[in-house]
């Protein structure tokens, strides 16, 4: 459905009850009786699950699965798939600059890339009463998974025109995909961008957000919204996220949710950071209500703030978690 994103984004700032948008899929697998493997390899299993979610829960926005694997799987790295677990890269696929300039920007119909758009079609057209956010990776996440992570920290000092190629290369492509994406009907994509945490605030800017900001002008408009996702940021990065002139932006459990929001604009939303392990996986209900009515005080003066997972909840995540969360939020609300 083509919801105006510039107006629901003003809409959730100027409401005096705070939205919440977990980040969070695996339970919805769980609730129709699937695994993992099979919503991560079928768009149709997929888009039952969001949508299953989207109807036991009042989120402000439907996400889809957070799974930094596609794209990687797309240009020819090989995937771990486990039945319960969350996909993986296993090993990696370039080892040199002469690997980098051989590699081909692939086409949409590689690896499972046509299974995610399948799920965000399906999604976009059956959840009307909220936007659906689709999923994708951030350059520079995506480069380190092609040529290993510790290896592309050495290479943008040792070689920065052969990371340059290689990022041009991932931009090119993750570019592709959401305009895709933005086709399939979604409302928005959550980039999902943790290993630009590793760096500082400057090689955060060269090596990632340059890129980003590519990507952004190119899809985002009022009725497309990139919600740029760092859960490797500590706060040291926070400038160059806002600099690549995202909608959003979402935040991880390492840093101070207050700290960052500092940064973010005022008309650009902040999104986070309760942790989706130690507080959505393996808290008490209780331990979950206190965490989120904290954030919810702490976050108080923050009109701009909508509350959500640090990163996608794991499989197996307990649903009186999540309900607490949820109730944690309506409390705070009725309370407003």
């Amino acid at each position: 459905m083509k919801i105006n994103m510039t107006e629901w984004a003003k809409a959730v700032i100027d409401s005096k009850k705070v939205m919440a948008v977990p980040i969070m899929t695996h339970p919805g697998i769980e609730m129709i009786g699937r695994r993992v493997i099979d919503a991560v390899s079928d768009g149709e299993v997929h888009f039952n699950a969001v949508r299953a979610l989207a109807g036991r829960y009042d989120t402000a926005a439907a996400t889809v699965i957070m799974d930094l694997t596609v794209e990687a799987e797309a240009f020819g790295a090989d995937i771990a798939f486990e039945p319960d677990e969350v996909p993986a890269v296993r090993g990696h696929m370039l080892n040199s600059a002469d690997d980098i300039a051989r590699l081909q920007v692939p086409s949409l119909s590689a690896g499972r890339v046509p299974a995610y758009l399948k799920a965000n079609l399906l999604a976009a057209r059956a959840i009307t009463d909220r936007p659906v956010l689709a999923g994708c990776i951030g350059p520079f996440s995506l480069a380190g998974r092609l040529y290993d992570m510790s290896e592309i920290m050495i290479l943008i000092y040792q070689n920065p025109e052969a990371a340059a190629m290689l990022l041009d290369k991932c931009t090119d492509f993750i570019l592709k995909y959401c305009i895709a994406l933005k086709k399939t009907g979604a409302n928005g994509v959550v980039m999902a961008e943790p290993a630009a945490g590793l760096m500082s605030d400057d090689d955060c800017m060269r090596f990632s957000s340059v890129y980003v900001r590519r990507i952004v002008e190119a899809v985002q408009d009022d009725y497309f919204t990139v919600v740029l996702h760092n859960c490797g940021n500590t706060g040291q990065c926070t400038n160059a996220m806002t600099a690549t002139g995202a909608a959003a932006y979402h935040f991880g459990n390492k840093c101070d949710m207050e700290q960052v929001s500092r940064q973010v604009p005022p008309t650009a939303l902040t999104m986070g950071n309760l942790d989706p392990v130690s507080l959505f996986k393996s808290a008490t209900p209780d331990e979950m209500r206190r965490a989120t009515t904290d954030l919810l005080r702490k976050m108080s003066n923050y009109p701009n703030f909508v509350i959500s997972s640090g990163c996608d909840t794991p499989p197996h995540t307990p649903f009186a978690n999540i309900d607490a969360f949820f109730e944690a939020v309506g409390e705070w609300n009725s309370k407003l």
